[in-house]
């Protein structure tokens, strides 16, 4: 593998932060110029030490046994989701072995890793020959560019440089088109589409069309949110263009009086997180709804009921635990459990039993994981503690709902409804898997 020569001429050992005299020192007594130059020098020194760090991830990297959970590691000691570390650890190799000018840009200081990303993400594909010669042509070019006119100039130049490459790249990048749904904060969410050119522009054309269309005087939407109103309206009608409702099929934990309207806790969705309660009734509710609502104790935050409507059976230990985990149980990982595979901590043919105290919802990828070498995976309780191959751990137990109030209701306003159940009467259903009252733990997947 190629290897930069003698990179560490240009690496500082220590780098001694000057004129910035110390990182604490007060900039107020400085004038306008005066703290353009503060912050332009200490985003140099940000860089050269971000340098460092890439070099150092390369090197950890480097000298894993098993590449399969360098990310992982990597990821839990470093509190980021395994994909942003994949991608730190995928940057610091294109560095180190096929952009050597890069680096080194990086290691003066001219050059921060946001920007050189867009370099490696078009090299990714090329002969580590052709990358470094896609370095070499745009080192001059790229330190006073943004990061949109760095990818733009580097995709010129490896189009120039393998244009037969890039046309198949381009046929390919095709046939991996894709959908992908990105939640966000206050109940709301992205969806992202990757499509050819020339069909998402036609896609936006139309949906702006119709917007400006349907835009009068008295509507007070933005066009903006008319735009995301018609692309919604046009995704969500059925084969003869009529709009239906959507269909959710997600878990929605509420706090029981949020449930009954005498408080408005916010509720969790799995998978997205917080959504404010009126939100989780209307979905809860919705006639053409696929939902599991699970209802909580407002007192101790701990499942009381977990509904009776689901998308498909599942035996009272299977439900159990993905109520009580919600998510990945491995750290930085919000995959949810509906979604995720039930693992036995102590593994089956090693003795290890089907029941709440031994099985963890993992989703597949960190399911596989578990059984490299080196990781080792123990349940204490609701605890999961992680070893990886360093010898770092990592604790995992979910979380309450919400917080314990004492504020609760008194229970003369807590209107009778015999279909919800009473949170001081545990035992009304003992099917009803709940903190004091769990599930079979002899019960068979």
């Amino acid at each position: 593998m190629y290897r930069p020569m003698h990179l560490s001429a240009d690496q500082p050992k220590p780098i001694v932060l000057t004129p910035l005299s110390s990182v604490s020192a007060p900039v107020g007594n400085l004038d306008r110029q005066g703290l353009l130059a503060e912050i332009v020098e200490a985003r140099r020194h940000v860089n050269r030490w971000q340098a460092r760090e890439l070099a150092a991830i390369e090197a950890f990297a480097a000298s894993a046994e098993g590449a399969r959970g360098v990310a992982k590691e990597l990821a839990l000691e470093l509190r980021m989701s395994e994909r942003q570390a994949a991608r730190q650890i995928a940057l610091a190799s294109a560095l180190a072995t096929r952009l050597p000018e890069s680096f080194k840009a990086m290691f003066r200081g001219d050059l921060d890793p946001h920007r050189a990303s867009k370099i490696a993400e078009p090299t990714a594909m090329l002969s580590d020959d052709l990358a470094r010669k896609v370095d070499l042509l745009v080192a001059d070019r790229i330190c006073e560019k943004d990061a949109y006119a760095v990818r733009r100039c580097v995709n010129r130049v490896v189009a120039n440089v393998d244009p037969n490459g890039y046309a198949k790249r381009s046929r390919e990048r095709r046939r991996t088109r894709r959908v992908e749904l990105r939640h966000e904060e206050d109940g709301m969410s992205s969806l992202r589409a990757s499509l050819p050119a020339e069909v998402a522009s036609s896609i936006y054309a139309r949906v702006d069309r119709v917007a400006r269309r349907l835009r009068g005087k008295r509507d007070h939407r933005t066009l903006d949110a008319i735009r995301a109103d018609v692309f919604a309206d046009l995704c969500l009608g059925d084969h003869k263009g009529r709009k239906v409702d959507p269909r959710a099929e997600v878990f929605i934990y509420l706090d029981f009086f949020t449930w009954l309207k005498l408080r408005d806790k916010p509720a969790e969705m799995a998978g997205h997180g917080q959504i404010p309660a009126w939100l989780a009734r209307r979905i809860a509710k919705a006639p053409g709804s696929v939902v599991r609502r699970i209802l909580t104790d407002p007192v101790s935050g701990h499942p009381i009921d977990s509904g009776r409507r689901r998308y498909r059976p599942r035996s009272s230990t299977d439900a159990f635990v993905r109520i009580r985990d919600r998510e990945c149980r491995t750290p930085g990982c919000h995959r949810p459990a509906q979604v995720c595979d039930l693992d036995h901590v102590q593994a089956w043919a090693r003795g290890g039993v089907t029941s709440t105290g031994n099985l963890c919802g993992l989703c597949s990828k960190d399911h596989r994981l578990k059984d490299e070498p080196g990781w080792h995976y123990e349940m204490s309780g609701d605890q999961l503690v992680i070893t990886t191959p360093t010898g770092r751990q990592y604790r995992s137990a979910p979380e309450p709902l919400h917080d314990p109030v004492e504020d609760s209701p008194p229970r003369s306003l807590v209107p009778q409804d015999k279909s919800v159940p009473d949170p001081s009467n545990r035992d009304q259903d003992p099917a009803v898997p709940t903190a004091t009252n769990p599930p079979d733990e002899g019960d068979q997947k």
